[in-house]
């Protein structure tokens, strides 16, 4: 259980990193939402599962929305 939940949070880390690298801001959006999506998975090994789909359904899948919504109406890469 711990070896899971240490690769989570590694995981976690890794995507939360990528997003500040990436020059494309719709890579790092599915980065940032990556991170919202496996801190889900973390509260439901951690046996929260109201936490774990509040996450779900509002950081990774309502912010992921707005993001890609804001992107799509403005410049795709950055200058």
């Amino acid at each position: 259980m711990i070896i899971i939940v240490t690769l989570i949070v590694a995981i976690m880390l890794a995507a939360a990193i990528s997003v500040v690298f990436f020059k494309d801001l719709l890579s790092a959006v599915i980065a940032s939402c990556l991170v919202s999506l496996f801190a889900s998975i973390l509260f439901l090994f951690l046996q929260a599962p109201d936490v774990a789909m509040a996450e779900a359904s509002i950081g990774a899948a309502l912010i992921t929305a707005i993001f890609m919504i804001a992107l799509r109406r403005t410049r795709r890469y950055e200058e």
